[in-house]
């Protein structure tokens, strides 16, 4: 079965030697290797020109949908591996997802854990990277840094949706889940992926991920919920009556039930621990109202937005 592997990038900057070193440490090597490059203008470009192995796309303007379209159209393999050109993968990754679609998958969903150097990384990745043991394959959602597929599958799914600058991967899945394809999970399948280095490009990072949502239709449920309780607890707060304020500290504490037990087990035996805990709740906050804002911001875009034939307000929400 042999592979190809593609990425897309738009100035990686000192990220994409780490990848490419990555890929040449794989245990299974792809066949070929595609890069389309978005337009790069931060000498990432002067490196993939000096790269080995690697057939490279210029294709200037190109979102991420478009970039990984061209690289499928470029490629010469009945499978499609994929990851992002800023992350890391570890040496078994190709081999342990070639092995589960040799097994007869259509898909085969790989994992991710964090590159988090710094404090106020890894108190990020314990909010919003789970443990590959928490994670229900039936309902996983393979981000497009770490899956392998047959072209067949993709195919079905109309390809990535070029209308839609982020979420095309999520996009692509619910597709996928819609067809009753066989998705399978594969944890052992790593790629590191690097948490953002500060606020301000990690309020963009997620600000976008829900503007995308907005604008597929994708997870209406969840950030419905999300309004729900933020305006109620606004309005528990507003109230004379202690109830309501108990009650949204019950369900706060809750919420963060998960992502506190992450910090206990991810910072055990640190001095940062406590600090860790005592942050949490500020850093879920700050992400939810990136989240907020970037649905609105999507909303007011075109909610349900769709590229002519495509069926983007009857995709599902996890």
């Amino acid at each position: 079965m042999k592979v190809s592997l593609i990425t897309t990038v738009r100035n990686a900057g000192g990220r994409v030697e780490p990848f490419l070193r990555a890929i040449s440490a794989q245990t299974r090597p792809p066949d070929e290797m595609i890069v389309v490059d978005g337009g790069s203008t931060d000498g990432t470009l002067e490196t993939l020109r000096r790269a080995e192995a690697i057939t490279l796309i210029e294709e200037p303007g190109a979102n991420i949908a478009r970039g990984r379209n061209v690289a499928v159209a470029a490629s010469a393999h009945e499978v499609i591996a994929v990851s992002d050109a800023d992350c890391e993968p570890e040496p078994e990754w190709l081999e342990r997802l070639v092995a589960t679609l040799e097994e007869g998958a259509d898909v085969a969903m790989g994992f991710y854990r964090p590159i988090a150097r710094r404090f106020w990384q890894q108190v990020l990745a314990c909010v919003n990277l789970p443990d590959a043991e928490r994670i229900d394959p039936a309902r996983f959602m393979p981000s497009s840094r770490s899956v392998a597929f047959r072209r067949g599958a993709l195919e079905a799914a109309g390809g990535y949706p070029e209308w839609l600058d982020i979420g095309e991967d999520m996009y692509v899945d619910h597709r996928w889940r819609e067809l009753g394809l066989d998705l399978r999970f594969v944890p052992q399948a790593v790629v590191r992926w690097p948490m953002r280095a500060n606020l301000s490009e990690t309020w963009t990072q997620y600000l976008r991920y829900a503007r995308g949502d907005a604008i597929a239709g994708m997870h209406a449920d969840r950030h419905a919920l999300r309004f729900a309780v933020y305006g109620g607890t606004l309005l528990a707060w507003s109230s004379r009556s202690r109830l309501p304020k108990a009650v949204t500290l019950v369900g706060a504490t809750a919420y963060a039930a998960a992502p506190a037990r992450r910090v206990l087990r991810r910072f055990e035996g640190s001095a940062e621990r406590a600090r860790a805990l005592a942050v949490l709740p500020a850093v879920m906050a700050f992400l939810d109202v990136a989240k907020i804002a970037g649905y609105v911001a999507g909303l007011i875009a075109g909610r349900r937005r769709s590229a002519p034939g495509d069926t983007a307000a009857t995709v599902g929400t996890r």
